[in-house]
């Protein structure tokens, strides 16, 4: 692991993504050139190199390390492990796991990225499957929301695991001392909602996070917790909508006020309006939380600079101990529910 001034050592997949190998080459060598990275591009050595040529890398630390196939969006993620065992989200991760690579960066399958996190990196104690989860509404930045699709079918225990994580998350990346930790639910009282809001309350009281009980999605923007609970069947919900509103916003603005601003002016209105509601997009990518491991996953359409993110955000998540300090946070309360 990266510490003090040592390189923080990435594996970038640098076959994943809409626009591999180009963009995410482009990317990387940025990212390597803001300095403290040492860089391993995995993929089709042919491909990777024929992209490296075109840039100046000469005192650049960027490697390229062979891989085999390429996981794909559609395919399903366990057969697609078994089928193809050196693609490049594979190795790239496996590479963490050899003390090659301190993080692994993709922009490929969401769901490759997070069936080789899980069997190559192990998933953290006490956490069923791993989550994914941020800030989703660019209104409220300061808010993390999980889960955003990874277990749509969830139980008490694995809420708890999602506020854990995402207290831990909002110290390390937002410097909250106390988030605020609340349920996402139908209503605000209390009582309000289904029986997995019900339960997971309870272990919630339970525990030693800042819980401050339920809260309603049109009370997110107005960022009234850090933490914001729900599984992933509503958590992505949420998201595609936000992501989908602020497209068709976008659009809508370009339409009616065309003419009535400059050209410019509406082209900055228009980026703003379509930033705020696409934060995915525009952080570049986020961690994939409760594995052993720092693995981000990008968005698949993401250019060169989301790719540069991207591995800042791997770099920041090594240099921060953010799996260590998930970890420990999860045993800590687990011992304290159980006591």
């Amino acid at each position: 692991m990266a510490t003090g001034n040592e390189l923080c050592r990435v594996a970038v997949d640098a076959m994943g993504g809409d626009n591999a190998p180009h963009d995410v080459v482009a990317g990387a060598i940025e990212a390597v050139r803001a300095g403290g990275i040492q860089l391993a591009l995995v993929g089709d050595p042919d491909k990777v190199e024929s992209e490296l040529a075109k840039h100046d890398i000469s005192g650049l630390l960027i490697s390229v390390v062979p891989s085999e196939g390429v996981l794909v969006e559609g395919e399903p993620p366990a057969l697609a492990l078994r089928q193809k065992p050196k693609a490049s989200i594979l190795v790239a991760t496996g590479m963490i796991k050899q003390g090659h690579a301190d993080a692994v960066v993709s922009m490929g399958s969401t769901g490759g990225a997070m069936a080789a996190a899980a069997v190559v990196l192990g998933r953290s104690e006490g956490v069923e499957r791993p989550i994914i989860g941020g800030p989703i509404v660019g209104l409220a930045p300061h808010t993390f929301i999980a889960d955003l699709g990874t277990n749509v079918d969830c139980k008490p225990s694995q809420l708890l695991s999602f506020a854990v994580i995402g207290n831990v998350f909002a110290r390390q990346f937002w410097s909250i001392e106390n988030p605020r930790v609340a349920i996402l639910s139908v209503g605000s009282e209390a009582g309000k909602g289904n029986s997995l809001v019900h339960e997971a309350s309870e272990l919630l009281a339970k525990s030693s996070l800042n819980f401050i009980g339920n809260i309603e999605a049109n009370d997110i923007p107005f960022n009234r917790a850090e933490v914001v609970i729900c599984d992933g069947f509503v958590g992505n919900i949420i998201m595609k909508l936000t992501e989908g509103l602020g497209a068709a916003i976008s659009d809508h603005l370009k339409s009616s006020l065309a003419g009535k601003l400059s050209s410019d002016d509406l082209q900055q209105v228009v980026q703003e309006v379509y930033e705020l509601n696409n934060i995915v997009e525009t952080l570049g990518g986020g961690p994939i939380l409760g594995v052993n491991g720092v693995s981000i996953i990008g968005h698949g359409a993401g250019k060169a600079d989301a790719v540069q993110k991207a591995i800042g955000m791997a770099k920041f998540s090594v240099d921060n101990r953010l799996v260590a300090n998930i970890n420990e946070e999860l045993s800590q309360i687990r011992n304290l529910i159980e006591s």
